[in-house]
């Protein structure tokens, strides 16, 4: 009978943890989606992110984390590229995304003329101000500022020969005071309800380039918002002895934006966080995790080593000291005990158009977020 109760406990938690690895995927598969537009700026994409994270925290039955309000609000501007997205070189259009991204600091530009080679990867078009630049791999990204030239970085295997003329017709929108928001939920605490462990991610990522092209953000970062959102389900209906918070920051993209806002006009005292964990690329883990901070809070680490090593969850868990490249980072400048967490192995799509939820295997995400389970029970001893 006692082996009989053994292995139908088991079967139940195995089938629970498989729900949630389908809630994981249907989140990855959500935040993807064109309706979001690779939460960013244009077509209202980082927004709706925002309003489908609150709803979902909001089923859950968490309390917004400053008893008013799940988001909290802030603004900076913003380099946005709405509209036209046309390149050809040597007479041949170009795909965007695909062959060509502009430099995100880039002006709008509407022109054509011969270039002039400068190396052997840079060619200039100095009567409408624009720069080809030849790279390997097209990697995006966010600027506060628009330049007065338009940089357009070409993938090499692109072209059949080295660039001789360039047309161009590139719309660009400057925003200034682009409204977003950090979305801050919680699960107050039975015993210490002033202590907190804290779960991060950024829910924001590059949006669109032009009307037809999108940086849907699967690995970076709805895989981390989808386990940020699992804990967030599993300790509402497991409340802990500590208050559980769970922050989805935006701005991330643009320079740790939200999470450095939320540092500077924190919802709870800093001091009360126990400890807090960053959740950033979280989509593969085959080769194991690094973890960002392990060699400042070594004891810690060592739990977390231990709770792997016990639950036979991740096949390494990699040491690595302080670095500023994700939102764990202005926590940390503030004294706040923090881990950033990321997974090894698996697909090297990276702020590209092919970072999407079909090659996002996930293959890791019981495993991790059984350990990070483990993990807060230890930290709450």
């Amino acid at each position: 009978m006692k082996l009989k109760l053994t292995l139908f406990l088991l079967l139940f938690a195995h089938t629970i943890f498989a729900q949630d690895s389908l809630y994981a995927r249907r989140i990855v598969d959500t935040l993807t989606s064109p309706y979001f537009w690779g939460r960013g700026y244009t077509k209202d994409g980082v927004h709706k992110a925002a309003d489908y994270i609150t709803g979902q925290f909001k089923t859950f039955g968490l309390k917004p984390l400053d008893g008013k309000d799940f988001m909290q609000s802030f603004a900076y501007n913003v380099n946005t590229f709405p509209g036209a997205m046309k390149v050809s070189i040597n007479g041949a259009e170009l795909k965007p995304g695909q062959d060509f991204i502009v430099s995100p600091e880039s002006r709008g530009v509407k022109g054509d003329g011969r270039l002039i080679k400068k190396d052997s990867v840079t060619f200039i078009n100095p009567e409408n101000r624009i720069i080809v630049l030849l790279e390997d791999k097209l990697t995006w990204s966010v600027e506060q500022q628009a330049a007065d030239y338009a940089a357009i970085i070409v993938r090499k295997k692109a072209l059949k020969s080295g660039p001789e003329t360039v047309n161009a017709d590139i719309e660009n929108k400057l925003i200034t005071g682009f409204k977003t928001g950090n979305i801050c939920a919680m699960v107050r605490g039975t015993v210490k309800p002033d202590s907190f462990l804290v779960y991060t991610a950024h829910y924001d990522h590059l949006g669109g380039m032009g009307a037809d092209t999108y940086f849907p953000g699967a690995n970076d970062n709805a895989s981390g918002v989808s386990q940020v959102l699992s804990l967030a389900k599993y300790y509402a209906k497991h409340p802990q002895k500590y208050s559980m918070a769970f922050i989805c920051f935006s701005g991330e993209e643009a320079g740790l934006l939200g999470s450095g806002y939320f540092a500077e006009h924190p919802l709870i005292p800093l001091s009360n966080i126990r400890f807090l964990i960053n959740l950033d690329l979280e989509g593969t883990g085959e080769e194991g995790i690094t973890v960002v901070n392990a060699t400042i809070h070594s004891k810690e680490f060592e739990m977390l080593k231990t709770c792997n090593a016990n639950g036979h969850y991740l096949v390494k868990v990699y040491s690595r000291g302080k670095a500023p490249n994700s939102d764990h980072y202005p926590f940390t400048e503030k004294g706040v005990p923090a881990f950033y967490m990321y997974t090894m192995g698996g697909i090297k799509a990276y702020h590209d158009v092919y970072d999407i939820s079909k090659t996002l295997p996930l293959n890791e995400y019981n495993h991790l977020f059984k350990l990070l389970v483990d993990f807060n029970g230890e930290l709450m001893k």
